[in-house]
């Protein structure tokens, strides 16, 4: 039996991970990224409704691309070449003022950036999470914000990876472990108990 899903909205937040033109026009499994960017800017308007921070996270390089990282790897990822619009957020999530944009230049949302500062400045201790891909930037997300002391609440319909196996495997090995597993419809009723049907 699955644990209740209480949400205080007083100490949480979400954070969107790279719902960026660019990754976003990628063919996904099992959700395609138009129903991740749909569900995603539905949990946008539920927490924005109830003021409630938002965190935005895109990845993009330097302009002289030397932010890569080099690794000995088996396999590898070029990066020599991107459309200038390829770091812009998807139009879906209608940005607010009120929105904290983060910019990464890896996988995960916290190394290298002010997002762990940001949340604890506002006192929040529970994270809504979601985007693409699954096993790269929301997993590697995850983990340090498990590592960080952080619930999370993993949104499954709300994410999506390069392959349905990709997905899942976060999904059924990882996240278990991290955080609580939810749909977007669930997560709503958590917001919004009165709206629930």
């Amino acid at each position: 039996m699955p644990q209740e899903l209480k949400i205080n909205l007083d100490k949480t937040a979400i954070v969107v991970i790279d719902l960026q033109k660019g990754i976003a026009s990628l063919p996904v499994e099992p959700h395609p990224a138009k129903e991740v960017v749909g569900n995603t800017a539905k949990l946008l308007t539920a927490l924005r409704e109830n003021n409630m921070p938002v965190f935005l996270v895109h990845v993009t390089p330097s302009p002289d691309l030397k932010d890569a990282l080099h690794p000995i790897t088996e396999t590898s990822f070029s990066r020599t070449s991107f459309n200038p619009a390829w770091s812009d957020y998807m139009p879906e999530l209608n940005i607010q003022p009120t929105d904290f944009l983060i910019t990464k230049h890896q996988w995960g949302a916290f190394y290298g950036t002010d997002l762990d500062l940001q949340l604890r400045r506002r006192g929040i201790d529970t994270i809504i999470l979601c985007g693409i891909s699954t096993n790269f930037g929301v997993e590697s997300t995850a983990r340090f914000a498990y590592e960080f002391g952080y619930n999370q609440i993993l949104v499954e319909d709300a994410m999506s990876a390069m392959t349905k196996e990709a997905h899942e495997a976060s999904i059924k090995f990882v996240f278990p472990r991290l955080g609580l597993i939810r749909n977007t419809d669930e997560v709503l009723t958590a917001i919004n108990p009165s709206k629930s049907n």
